[in-house]
């Protein structure tokens, strides 16, 4: 009740900056709570305990943003109101993702194992399967295209299935998403910090901010196109989860909704193509 009444959804959209310092509240709450109550569980307990306190905002602003839709028509002006939701959202998500990762590098080695083991063992799936790809392949950046906008394109279906069905249940995606993107930027920095000290030392401190600068930046190059289209795609699905329960089907309002939730879909999936395009082509250049 406490942390679910702290801001709504008309203060999140004018100073949607302040989200961030909410996702960092939740989710080291939740790090805490998690380790602290149910240690063997943790991996999954501090997502689930973040979700739980974001959903009241998620499913405020969503309905929020349904009422925009009845009363803009235009449907230009509307995306243009859509977007002080999503950024705000995305400050969420950066808010979770960033203090993640400051779990992850300062907690003792046995705690972090703990908190983030099933992450970690995604991380690893992931990586896996990428080798085994680039093995075989013989089109690699082709073919590493083609499965990375596959599995951006299976995510976006889950958000919107999820928002569909659980109202604001794309938020459980996005922070599994958070917590996984975090770990893999803590196990970059506390690599490289362990090789940096063992190279140099304590004694070039501009070298360790550039770890962190790297390890931050490796991962959301790409993945702040994909998290942004992925908040697109649960907001489409919870318009239209919202729109069934307030209007008839055959209605003017309910096909305005539709309406708009498709072109949000389009716009998430042109979006995931660029993420693509990026992830494969640009990142691994910049590092």
């Amino acid at each position: 009740m406490v942390l679910e009444s702290l801001i709504g959804p008309v203060k999140a959209e004018k100073k949607f900056w302040e989200l961030f310092f909410f996702g960092a509240l939740y989710s080291s709450i939740a790090a805490i709570l998690a380790l602290w109550i149910f240690k063997d569980q943790s991996s999954l307990i501090v997502v689930f305990l973040t979700v739980l306190a974001t959903v009241p905002l998620m499913y405020k602003t969503i309905r929020y943003e349904e009422k925009k839709d009845i009363e803009i028509q235009e449907e230009i002006t509307l995306l243009k109101q859509h977007s002080r939701a999503l950024l705000s959202f995305m400050f969420l998500f950066l808010g979770i993702t960033l203090s993640l990762s400051f779990w992850y590098i300062f907690l003792p080695e046995n705690l972090t194992n703990t908190l983030f083991s099933t992450q970690v063992k995604t991380i690893e799936s992931i990586n896996a399967q990428i080798l085994s790809a680039k093995i075989s392949s013989s089109s690699v950046y082709q073919d590493f295209f083609l499965q990375i906008m596959s599995n951006n394109f299976k995510v976006l279906l889950f958000s919107i299935f999820f928002s569909f069905f659980y109202g604001a249940g794309a938020i459980f995606i996005l922070t599994w998403n958070a917590s996984v993107i975090a770990s893999a930027i803590g196990i970059f920095i506390r690599k490289n910090l362990s090789e940096l000290a063992i190279n140099f030392g304590l004694n070039n401190i501009g070298s360790y901010f550039h770890i962190f600068y790297l390890g931050i930046f490796r991962y959301l190059t790409h993945g702040i196109f994909e998290i942004f289209a992925y908040f697109i795609g649960g907001l489409a699905g919870g318009l239209i989860s919202v729109a069934i329960i307030r209007h008839s089907i055959d209605s003017r309002e309910f096909r305005h909704v539709l309406v708009d939730s498709i072109d949000l879909t389009i716009i998430a999936m042109a979006i995931l193509i660029f993420a693509a395009f990026v992830e494969v082509y640009i990142t691994p250049s910049l590092f």
